[in-house]
């Protein structure tokens, strides 16, 4: 039984090859429905490397092999059903602190990083922007 691929996938798959266009990945990114776990109603999240990572999954079978890894797939897992944009301009900026979008974590080879920058944040949410300080948000370098 094959994996579901998803075109976000396709394009995740391709920027791993070193092929692909960085901009269209983020274009499919923005365009694709994710799924982002959530308990007690918050979105799943995680902090590494300064950055707390909003995690979203392509598909019900990425989300399923994410529970296993933590030990949670003996019980039902609520998600949020999300488009990429929405996450990355509205969710992202709300969180008053430098975030992006992991995608499929749970998949070594598949997974990708959207990180707080410019092009793939709005520019107040965006690390690389200098507008986060300049406005006293405390959300800087």
């Amino acid at each position: 039984m094959g994996q579901p691929r998803t075109a976000l996938a396709e394009r995740i798959a391709e920027r791993r090859a070193g092929v692909g266009d960085p901009r269209a990945l983020v274009g499919e990114m923005r365009r694709s429905v994710l799924l982002v776990p959530s308990v007690d109603g918050r979105l799943w999240s995680a902090h590494a490397g300064g950055v707390r990572w909003i995690c979203a999954f392509t598909h019900e079978a990425a989300l399923a092999r994410f529970a296993e890894q933590r030990g949670m797939s003996d019980r039902l897992l609520d998600y949020a059903v999300l488009l990429g944009a929405r996450v990355v301009d509205e969710i992202v900026p709300s969180l008053g602190e430098p975030a992006g979008l992991a995608v499929d974590i749970a998949d070594e080879d598949g997974s990708m990083f959207f990180p707080p920058v410019a092009g793939i944040v709005p520019a107040e949410a965006a690390v690389d922007t200098g507008t986060t300080e300049e406005e006293g948000h405390g959300r800087g370098r």
